[in-house]
């Protein structure tokens, strides 16, 4: 194997990876986990006490940030958890395709593989697109997901 071919294969991107441990009793409601291979918004926990033999336990309860579905786990408090890199970015809606919202970021880079969302939130924020109103929309990625999770109308002049 000569020295530019290495078994490591990394595609990284700003945070070199999708997760970074914590351990479980340094968890915060409102701070983000990864259940069951999902990123997820902790909405609940508590820590039962040390039993007779071991370490106390944290129940997390959460909820997937793309899906909506409450997931929860129990887990010893001195163990590590995964905690995904959670990014929220607000992107110009430029259109609406097939399904797909074009964006454009302020330095003018543009996006296009982001689904409308589904729901309620998709179909108000189309039907305002439509109505010709310039719409900020925010995503928020993590895992290599994104998705769109709210938005609001551009402040006037700022295009």
């Amino acid at each position: 194997m000569s020295d530019t071919e290495h078994d490591h294969d990394f595609s990284a991107g700003a945070g070199a990876s999708l997760t970074y441990p914590m351990q479980c009793s340094a968890l915060r409601k409102n701070g983000h986990v990864v259940i069951k291979g999902r990123p997820c918004k902790i909405v609940d926990m508590s820590t039962s006490k040390t039993g007779k033999h071991g370490h106390a336990k944290v129940n997390l309860t959460a909820i997937d940030i793309f899906t909506g579905k409450k997931l929860e786990d129990v887990s010893p408090s001195t163990h590590n958890m995964d905690v995904p890199h959670v990014s929220r970015n607000e992107y110009s809606l430029i259109n609406i395709d097939e399904g797909y919202l074009n964006l454009m970021d302020d330095a003018g880079n543009t996006k296009d593989d982001v689904k409308v969302p589904e729901g309620d939130l998709g179909a108000k924020l189309t039907a305002e697109f439509e109505d010709g109103k310039e719409l900020l929309v925010t995503i928020i990625a993590a895992m290599g997901e994104e998705a769109c999770i709210q938005y609001k109308e551009a402040p006037k002049g700022s295009s």
